[in-house]
């Protein structure tokens, strides 16, 4: 399988630069389809492409800056181009990206990617063979990467542990439907994924 089969270097991949981030949310969620999340572990360089995205916007009661600033989500409220990592039903890891202005506390959930490089790797963190299912889903990518909150807060916008990248491939025809697994704010066409996508979490009838 090539790539897939492989490790790669750091270089491989430079990270987007913020300038290159749109400073709005759902432009971002949008954006990020098709870009590269990277992690450098110990063993080597493991990466994947963003297939699904979803937008937690300015007043949206689902997004977890709408309360405010809380030490749980200070890095929510970081200029776009920042990881914020929480637990999620106390067990499973989420990767966000934040989004807009320093102060804001809007972001972008990552919900999937297509496994790249390091996928030996990402087999072993996460304990499954079957290559659909290793980052099909926002705590199973997180998994698959070995994302947690040590993560919180870095800049993703230059090369270290995590970072974000490119690598000129088309995404595809990009869906928009509305979010998974929240009861406030349901009904919003704030997702954003790429059709066809084997990788793609969720039912198949939100795939359509």
């Amino acid at each position: 399988m090539g790539r897939a089969d492989t490790v790669s270097h750091r270089d491989d991949h430079p990270p987007i630069a913020r300038s290159e981030l749109p400073s709005e949310t759902v432009a971002l969620a949008r954006y990020l389809i098709g870009k590269v999340v990277v992690r450098a572990l110990p063993e080597g360089v493991v990466s994947g492409r963003i297939v699904e995205t979803e937008a937690y916007v300015v007043g949206d009661a689902a997004g977890h800056g709408f309360r405010g600033m809380t030490p749980r989500n200070h890095s929510l409220f970081l200029e776009r181009g920042h990881a914020y990592v929480y637990v999620a039903y106390g067990t499973s890891m989420m990767l966000n990206v934040s989004s807009e202005m320093e102060g804001i506390g809007t972001g972008v959930l990552i919900r999937a990617l297509e496994p790249l490089d390091g996928i030996a790797i990402m087999r072993q963190n996460r304990g499954v063979e079957r290559l659909r299912d290793l980052a099909r889903g926002p705590g199973r990518l997180a998994a698959a990467l070995r994302i947690d909150r040590s993560l919180d807060g870095l800049d993703l916008c230059q090369q270290g542990p995590l970072w974000l990248a490119k690598d000129g491939q088309d995404p595809g025809e990009i869906g928009q439907g509305i979010r998974i697994g929240i009861s406030r704010d349901a009904d919003r066409p704030l997702r954003f994924y790429v059709r066809g996508s084997p990788f793609v979490s969720g039912p198949r009838s939100l795939q359509e």
